[in-house]
């Protein structure tokens, strides 16, 4: 297992440069300009000496090379030194990634907006999965059913309509027309006692459903589909011949490896969570990364959007990682030499 993780993890490396580089060079040659919200009045001599102050005078290899340096050294180093001192508020003398925008170091607005994110999207995603499992697992245990009937159009709704819609609909019911939950997510709220708590929930309670109904839409018919095609194959006729009950092998086999293809979309799923529900997010006013990364593409900041959009590549790698180590847990005859 050490060899196969050190393997991935040397392979990821170059990976990760190629899509850097690739992601770097689509967004250089975009024709958005971080001058082109500025006054028309403003002389072309001071657009110029703006671009020139940004670094984007230098050719294209130089720049990407600052970045590497900035992302891959610069940042690790100041995360350290935050680690070993952090109490020392002096500002670092590295060269970081600055958004264009906010002056700012790109790596210090994320992780400002990282709590916010998890809160809504990542609670949500956990919800979708807890929902999206059983119902999956008893849509194809009790095929045809009256619970398989509703279970599929409930998730066909899910999957069909889109969250835009959802959301808005429940702002109508909810905020508008019963006026039991706030229509507009309060990033500032802190939880002191049990009533900042409640108004906590309250405001999560929307942006939560809307995105748990939608992952569970698409996570509970791939749930039954696993379930069924484990369901008719030779091991469980077997096990039926051996007189095992059928909840003993549906818990004790059917679900083990129905749950190996389950995973993966699981776990290719969690680097959305860090990616924002975008759409979600603008409706409901979160001001997670999702609104960070439309901010920093409405303002053509591309440091921000390049390090943000690495960040996300950077999840899928791992993650992807992830799942083929859980294959070998789930199913033992699954070895990694």
């Amino acid at each position: 297992m050490l060899k196969y993780l050190s393997r991935r993890l040397l392979f990821a490396i170059p990976t990760l440069i190629a899509i850097s580089f690739v992601l770097f060079a689509l967004l250089d040659l975009a024709p958005s300009d971080p001058t082109g919200s500025l006054p028309i009045t403003i002389p072309p001599e001071v657009r110029q000496e703006i671009r020139e102050s940004l670094g984007l005078d230098e050719p294209f290899l130089i720049r990407y090379v600052k970045w590497m340096n900035q992302f891959f050294i610069n940042e690790p180093l100041n995360l350290i030194d935050k680690i070993l001192d952090p109490n020392d508020t002096t500002p670092s003398s590295r060269l970081r990634v600055l958004s264009w925008q906010q002056r700012s170091p790109v790596v210090d607005l994320i992780v400002e907006r990282i709590p916010q994110t998890l809160w809504v999207v990542g609670f949500s995603y956990l919800v979708g999965i807890l929902i999206a499992l059983p119902i999956g697992v008893i849509s194809a245990y009790k095929q045809y059913s009256w619970f398989d009937q509703i279970g599929t159009f409930i998730s066909m709704v899910g999957f069909s309509v889109p969250t835009f819609f959802t959301g808005i609909l429940a702002i109508t019911i909810f905020s508008v027309a019963l006026s039991w939950l706030p229509s507009v997510y309060d990033t500032t709220h802190e939880v002191t006692d049990f009533s900042s708590l409640w108004f906590q929930i309250k405001q999560m309670a929307m942006p939560v459903l809307v995105l748990a109904f939608y992952n569970a839409a698409q996570l509970s018919r791939f749930m039954r589909a696993s379930v069924l095609e484990n369901l008719n194959l030779d091991y469980v006729r077997t096990a039926r011949a051996k007189g095992l009950k059928d909840r003993a092998i549906l818990i004790g086999h059917i679900l083990r490896n129905s749950m190996i293809p389950v995973v993966t979309m699981i776990a290719l799923g969690v680097p959305t969570i860090f990616g924002g529900a975008i759409v979600t997010e603008q409706i409901f006013r979160v001001n997670g990364l999702g609104a960070l990364l439309i901010d920093g593409i409405q303002a053509a900041d591309i440091p921000l959007v390049q390090t943000l959009t690495f960040v996300f590549a950077v999840l899928i790698v791992l993650f992807n990682l992830v799942a083929d180590v859980l294959y070998g847990i789930l199913d033992p005859r699954i070895r990694y030499s």
